[in-house]
């Protein structure tokens, strides 16, 4: 037992000092080629080996022929281990390169496609994580596009918005200093309602720029989301009444919600404000709410009798500057109300979502309930 313990010491003396030298070298070309890397893991391996195999043999005073067999043994061992190492790292190499182009190719505006053939499991896996993070690119690319098509025409609406409203504000204003207007009080009161119009705009804008640059500043409290939207049916009846509208507000259970009462009474306006302009007379507006306590939320509705809106145009109605067919754009409008809408409600964790239904489209708010 006592030679045993001997001879696996010297054998672990020999092998430690050719480990710490294998590191040593490893050291120095941890950045070189992988298979730089597993020829010296090879040879290190087989060092190792005969370091110890060459303790043993000086300590049991082996014939130089045992220690030439032995050496020759590793010696074979070495060359073997060397080979196989070699064509390894190739290997790695190769499918490595392959994986780079692959990369590279999505990283210049294409997409990632791995490359075939077999490949190990840390490099299978990275061509997944990269596929992966190529698809979001094509998405975040395709929002961007969106975006800047959706951005490109609210500066043209815009644009034709404020010079329709200027051009008549520059014309009022001309007649009345010349006195060729003929009934002067009518000309003001018709340059305030422009000038109403045009604030309302310029508070729509800054009302997105907030949301857009994430400085949009909430102060929730928990309220009943019935009187909010009593509140919300109130402040909208007499536009209800001018276009001849019935406001149906019956649906709507008392659920406690956590939100910032002046944001959502904003959001509960300019939906109801939106299904109004868009219902014909005689027309029903009707808002719903629920709780769906499995889910952990509140889904809140109007509905309107707009006849609907093009399946074609339902996944641009929340994008902003969008407007749609000239029957569902109010005179005044700028494309912002629903943009400011969804911007509102994601900022309380919550969605947007609208759908056609028989005769008009249901707009839906899903806010969570609070805990």
């Amino acid at each position: 037992m006592k030679d045993i313990a001997l001879i696996a010491l010297f054998a672990l003396g020999g092998a430690a000092c050719a480990g710490l030298l294998g590191a040593l070298v490893l050291r120095l070309v941890r950045h070189r080629s992988v298979a730089v890397s597993l020829t010296v893991i090879a040879a290190v391996t087989v060092t190792a080996m005969l370091a110890g195999t060459l303790a043993v043999a000086q300590a049991m005073f082996l014939s130089p022929h045992d220690l030439g067999v032995v050496t020759l043994v590793v010696a074979m061992a070495a060359v073997v281990a060397l080979a196989t190492a070699l064509l390894l790292g190739r290997w790695v190499v190769a499918r490595s390169r392959e994986l780079s182009r692959a990369a590279r190719d999505f990283g210049d505006g294409g997409s990632f496609a791995a490359p075939p053939g077999q490949t190990t499991a840390e490099l299978d896996a990275l061509s997944r994580e990269l596929a992966a993070t190529s698809a979001r690119l094509a998405a975040s690319r395709e929002r961007e596009r969106a975006l800047e098509s959706s951005r490109r025409e609210l500066v043209a609406w815009i644009s034709h918005d404020l010079r329709t409203p200027l051009a008549g504000l520059r014309a009022m204003s001309e007649a009345l200093e010349d006195g060729v207007a003929a009934d002067p009080a009518r000309y003001h009161r018709q340059i305030r309602t422009e000038v109403e119009r045009l604030d309302a705009m310029v508070g729509d804008l800054f009302e997105l720029s907030r949301i857009h640059a994430g400085a949009l500043a909430l102060s929730p409290s928990r309220m009943s989301l019935y009187d909010l939207v009593g509140d919300a049916l109130s402040g909208v009846d007499p536009l209800a009444r001018e276009h001849g509208v019935r406001l149906v507000g019956e649906g709507v259970e008392r659920v406690p919600v956590e939100v910032d009462g002046k944001e959502m009474t904003r959001v509960l306006a300019n939906l109801l404000v939106n299904a109004i302009r868009h219902t014909p007379a005689d027309g029903t507006v009707a808002v719903a709410a629920a709780a769906e306590q499995r889910a952990g939320v509140v889904v809140l509705s109007v509905t309107d009798g707009c006849g609907g809106i093009p399946a074609e145009d339902l996944p641009r109605v929340f994008d902003t500057g969008w407007r749609g067919a000239a029957a569902r754009t109010p005179p005044a409008g700028a494309g912002l109300g629903l943009a400011i809408v969804r911007g509102i409600v994601e900022a309380h964790a919550g969605r947007t979502a609208v759908r056609n239904v028989p005769g008009g489209c249901r707009f839906e708010l899903t806010l969570p309930l609070p805990t």
